[in-house]
Order: C-alpha cells, then structure tokens, then sequence
C-alpha cells in the first residue's frame, strides 16, 4: 500500500524518535481493516521505534487505531486510513509522541497546559482536504500537552454512517464533546479564539510566557508580502518578529500556482514550505499560529531631529506584549461571501468556499459555483471531475476570468456558464442545500436552480479589522499606502492584499513586501 520512498522517510524521520511509541487497533471486523493492518504493519516494519500492539482497545472501531507512548495513551486517536493529506498528520504525531518538539509556540503551549476541563475533540476530515491536517496537526499537539484533552481524526469516507448522522457537508468538521465546535478552514489562532470564548478564564490559569524585547520591526502576516517583508528586514540586521496565524496565508489554499516567475509551476503547499525554509535561514523571530489582538501607540519619543516618534505595543492572544518601533501589516484578504438569505445559516451543510476540500461531499451530484473570475472558473474545472454537473453564475454581462481557463471549462461537458444573473437566496431541505435562487438580470425573473452545494469564488475582502481605527482605509477596507508602503499613521507600514495596490497577485505581494520592509528601515535610520 505504501510505495518504499515514503517507508525509507518514516525510517529516516524515525531517528528524530528519543522514545518508543505503539500502535493500539480497536477491536471487530471491517471490510477495510486487512488494508489498516497492512498500513500500520509496513509503518511499525520501518523502525524499532514503532511497534503495532497485539492488544486491542475494545472501545475503539475496527477502524481505529490510538497511539500509545511511554505506557500511556497519548489522547491522539486515528479512525480510517490516514492517507493522502493526512499521512503527514500521522508521520508529525509520531514523531511528537516519540519526544520530538512540538510546533506550537510557548504561548499556546502554556494556555493548552492550564486546561483543566476534559475535551475531547472529533476531527472529521476528508483525505483530499488540504485544509484538514492544520486543524487535525493543531489538536493532536494538544493532546499530547495536556492529558485532559484527546483528538480523533475522522475520515469522512469511512465512517459515512457517522457523517449522516452529524449531516456533515463540508470539513474539517470539529466537534468537541459531541457538539459542533468549529467548521471550515481555521486555524490555531482561531481554535484558541474558541476556546477561550468557551472557557473566558482560560488565560488566568495559564502560566506566564517570557515577553519578548523591544522589536525594530513587527510584521503582521505570513503570507508572499509578510515573508518578503520579514526576509528584507532581516537582512538589513534589525530585531524583526513575525506574528502569523500561518506561513503562506491564503496560497497554502491554492492548488496550481502556474503565474510565479522563473517557476513554471507550483502549488500552496510547496511555496509555503519554501517560505518557511527561506525565514529559518535568517535571525527572525517568528510567532506563528498566533493572532494579535491588539495594538495600541506608546509615547512618543523624541529622535535626534526633535521630532516625536511613536512605538506601538502589540498585545498577542496568548496574553504576551511587546513593544516595537515599526509595524508592517501584511494580513492579506479572506473569502468574501455573498451576504443572501440562507449562506450563512448553510455553511458546512452545502455552503462552501474551498472546493478542494469540500468537493468530494459531492461526488455524483449537481453544484453551483458562484462568481466567474479565474477562482471560480478554477473551481468549476475542478469540480467537473469530480460532481454530476457545474453550473457557473457570473452577475456581469462577460466572464472575468482569463481565456485560457474559460477555454478549458467550455471543453467540458458538464459545466454551464450563465452569466448576468445575481444569486438571491440559498434553499435548505432537511438541513442540507437543495437550491440556489438567483434574478436573471435580463428580465428581471427570479429563477431556482436546484444544486446540493454552492462554492462561493467571488473574490476577497481585505483582513484590516485589526488596524481599521488606527490607519486611514477605504470604504472597502483596504488600507490606504502610498508608493513606499506608508499608511497615515508614523512608523505603520502595509503591503499585499490587505492594501490599496491594485491586482492582487503573489508576485506583486512579494514586491509590495519588500518596498514594505526597505521602507520600514529608511524610517528607522532617520531616527
């Protein structure tokens, strides 16, 4: 089942193991179960590290296995084949059981460690969701932080019982002591979000993390223009910390990056790990995972010239502050939604954003996929190999998606593409998506198309909410900058998507980031 380069990489990562680890199997019959034991055998085969129990757990399925370490149950719980996206969510919890050093930074780790009621997180995922193994990676290490917690990954496509039951249209779908906890792309940050929204005494229990010195220069954001901004910065020498609730932002989302310069083509995934790759290689301080939650302006401090010169403290979710002389925001732009009846009460029950993700819920069944720029016109070519049938809606008179992509979707015989209609209302049955409504722009006439899902691809709405009243930013909310990256406010820099620049694209984020960060240093010389 597993070809022998990704065996050799479990034993080559297996030498990072201090400590042995087991597998433990539930127990009963499954028509699957010859095909896990196998799985798990040829992983266990690959190292004295690894073992696969011959004892089972009978509160476990028989496609379910737990991970055992030092004598004790780890709280990470595996129900399926953990394959495609998450063999890395697998290989990362073996590895952290067997002492390897978690990822998560001290702040969250010390909120994780206070916790002192039990949860029990359910993960459910589906094994082509490239959004799953963050959410799957996150709770896993708070498990094995604290023994109040346990994270079970659950594959959608095995236990279909359970996600009929839980009517789960869309993942990750995370359910915490059998309730609905969190649905859709989220990250640590927003999980963290959640759970002190739950429990609102969850800071004061935890311990104290070492506040970090005054910074040169704080950057807010680690997608193209915050890791260019970060790397810029660095090289010039001055302390720079990166606060990012994760490395790549929104292209870790993207599939196919074929627009990059020198790079015919790539994906999120592999720019991101080169991002990440390229940070480490400087003296940067990064603070991933985590969110700000604040920022407010210090005294002024007169420079040499007399005049007064800001700081700004910044103030993280995990109850850390510091001080910096500089900000960049580099917080990009997130999924705008369509604002009509019905969206947001059906988000996960038909409602979604990622059709990567969220695609194969609808294998053989018809869709909508809404806006008619290069996102959607991606999606809808994606989706057609995977659904019964695509049907685009575009409100303007012409699709704004690039030739070359429409070409590709009219090639297909199951995509229609209507253009000049405007969505009204999203209609639910039973709880799940039955139709979309939408006016033909034409007429005038109301018309309902009957779909089982809806992917929303109708552009992004800039993440400025954190500096919307302290920076000057459009109605639109996109922060105002001029050609060096400065916004009105003295020692406040911002760059990519989040801004006034026109065209937003990974290049011109990364040019934007750097401009951002030479700026940034030019201010503080002239201090």
């Amino acid at each position: 089942m597993l070809d022998q380069g990704l065996l050799d990489a479990v034993k080559s990562y297996s030498e990072r193991m201090t400590r042995p680890i087991e597998f433990v199997l539930g127990e009963g019959e499954h028509e699957q179960r010859a095909e896990l034991v196998d799985f798990l055998t040829q992983i266990a085969g690959t190292t004295d590290k690894i073992r696969l129990s011959q004892q089972f757990d009978a509160n476990l399925s028989p496609m379910s296995f737990k991970i055992r370490s030092q004598d004790k149950d780890t709280g990470i719980i595996f129900s399926g084949i953990p394959g495609g996206h998450e063999f890395t969510s697998l290989i990362l919890a073996i590895l952290q059981s067997g002492g390897s050093e978690l990822k998560l930074d001290p702040g969250i780790q010390n909120i994780i460690k206070a916790i002192k009621q039990p949860l029990k997180f359910e993960t459910f995922v589906s094994l082509s969701c490239h959004n799953c193994p963050d959410v799957v990676q996150a709770l896993n290490q708070f498990a094995l932080l604290n023994d109040n917690i346990s994270n079970e990954m659950i594959d959608g496509g095995v236990f279909q019982d359970m996600i009929n039951e839980r009517n789960i249209q869309g993942v990750p779908a995370v359910y915490l002591n059998g309730k609905p906890f969190a649905n859709g792309k989220i990250d640590t940050a927003k999980l963290i979000e959640k759970l002190q929204q739950q429990y609102p005494d969850l800071m004061s229990s935890a311990a104290a993390a070492e506040q970090l010195e005054q910074q040169d220069v704080t950057i807010i954001g680690g997608g193209p223009a915050g890791v260019a901004a970060a790397i810029y910065v660095a090289r010039k020498g001055l302390k720079v910390t990166m606060v990012a609730d994760r490395i790549g932002g929104q292209v870790k989302d993207t599939q196919d990056i074929e627009n990059l310069i020198s790079i015919p083509l790539t994906n999120g995934n592999e720019l991101s790990a080169n991002f990440v790759k390229h940070i480490t290689a400087y003296s940067i301080t990064v603070k991933e995972m985590v969110s700000v939650t604040s920022i407010t302006e210090n005294s002024a401090q007169m420079n040499e010239q007399g005049e007064d010169k800001p700081t700004y403290q910044i103030t993280l979710n995990t109850g850390e502050s510091f001080s910096t002389r500089a900000i960049i925001v580099a917080t990009g732009a997130k999924w705008r939604k369509l604002n009509i009846k019905g969206e947001d009460e059906n988000i996960g029950s038909g409602v979604a954003y990622c059709p990567h993700c969220d695609g194969p819920f609808f294998k053989g069944k018809d869709v909508a996929v809404v806006g008619g720029g290069n996102s959607g016109i991606e999606a809808a070519i994606d989706l057609a190999g995977i659904v019964k049938h695509v049907t685009v809606l575009e409100f303007a008179d012409t699709l704004k998606a690039d030739q070359v992509l429409i070409n590709k979707a009219k090639e297909r015989d199951n995509i229609d593409i209507m253009t000049s209609v405007a969505s009204q209302e999203v209609k639910a049955t039973d709880g799940k998506v039955s139709s979309l409504i939408y006016q033909d722009r034409t007429t005038g006439e109301n018309k309902e198309l009957p779909v089982s899902a809806i992917f929303v691809q109708i552009g992004l709405v800039p993440n400025s909410e954190l500096v919307k009243d302290l920076v000057q930013v459009t109605k639109f909310g996109e922060i105002e900058i001029n050609e060096k990256c400065q916004t009105n406010k003295p020692g406040i820099f911002a760059c990519g998507d989040v801004t006034t620049v026109p065209f937003k694209q990974i290049n011109i984020a990364m040019g934007e980031g750097s401009k951002a960060a030479l700026s940034a240093f030019e201010y503080l010389m002239l201090q």
